[in-house]
């Protein structure tokens, strides 16, 4: 079976841990009069304001019908802008965060027998309404995003998307070569097939842990993958989520997610 190193421990500074990030998107459609076309279509979330100059410059951008190459034309009132044929307009204010979230805490809004919920940690430092996106359980550590973004989330938490996810997980005894590879071939648990991207020894630690790489999202599944051959899950964390990794990212912190962090998302879709 290959090795994979385990993620570099870089923890950040614990202020800059939790502040907005200068990326995020400025989304008020009142301020988009005498805005450049190139910096309108960026704030629409289409592509990184470079990138945007390139759509126009190609020729991608209508502007009231007409093909607009020019990123410097200034957006007025009442322009109806077009991508690919269809209108495009600058976004609400979206939110974006990426939590590491530590154990112990509940992934909902709000827990009625009053234990510490993932919204306990973002408390009054953001005022928009987030959610997280999927869950992980109680007793599961690591990467969780929370958004205001509904449409985004539905299609991060849909199977057909096949978001990955990776895990390394802690167990009560060395994992056998000859499970490793059951789990690799995809187990048949009570709810159906489980299948593995991937599963591995971790480099320069004891066969007690591995990793595992997975695309289904069904409940407790790397759990009962490994319960299913007779192992106890000590620690469960996930390391790796849709292309976001934990770097710089302390455990029970936040951060906001960079503009190209978002569109990158939007293109896993």
């Amino acid at each position: 079976m290959r090795k994979k190193p385990s993620p570099k421990k870089n923890y950040p500074n614990k202020k800059d841990a939790q502040k907005s990030s200068k990326d995020s998107f400025p989304t008020d459609p009142a301020e988009v009069e005498g805005m450049r076309l190139n910096k309108y279509v960026a704030h629409c979330g289409i592509a990184s304001r470079r990138q945007a100059a390139d759509l126009v410059k190609e020729g991608k951008i209508e502007v009231n019908g007409q093909v607009e190459t020019a990123p410097g034309y200034q957006v007025q009132k009442g322009d109806v802008i077009k991508y690919k044929g269809k209108v495009i307009q600058p976004e609400e204010k979206k939110v974006y965060l990426l939590l590491n979230k530590p154990k112990n805490v509940i992934t909902t809004l709000k827990d009625d027998r009053g234990r510490k919920t993932v919204m306990d940690i973002i408390g009054d430092k953001v005022k928009e309404r987030i959610f997280p996106v999927g869950r992980l359980d109680r007793a599961t550590t690591g990467l969780l995003l929370l958004t205001n973004d509904g449409e985004l989330a539905q299609k991060l938490a849909h199977p057909s998307h096949e978001i990955k996810k990776v895990y390394q997980v802690a167990l009560d005894k060395a994992v056998s070569p000859e499970h490793l590879e059951k789990i690799a071939a995809g187990l048949e648990l009570e709810d159906g097939l489980a299948p593995v991207d991937a599963v591995y020894y971790l480099k320069d630690k004891p066969q007690t842990e591995v990793g595992i790489e997975i695309h289904i999202g069904r409940n407790r599944i790397v759990r009962r993958i490994f319960e299913s051959l007779g192992y106890e899950v000590k620690r469960l964390d996930r390391v790796y989520y849709a292309g976001l990794t934990k770097k710089n990212l302390t455990r029970g912190f936040f951060r906001h997610l960079t503009r190209q962090e978002v569109i990158m998302l939007r293109h896993f879709i």
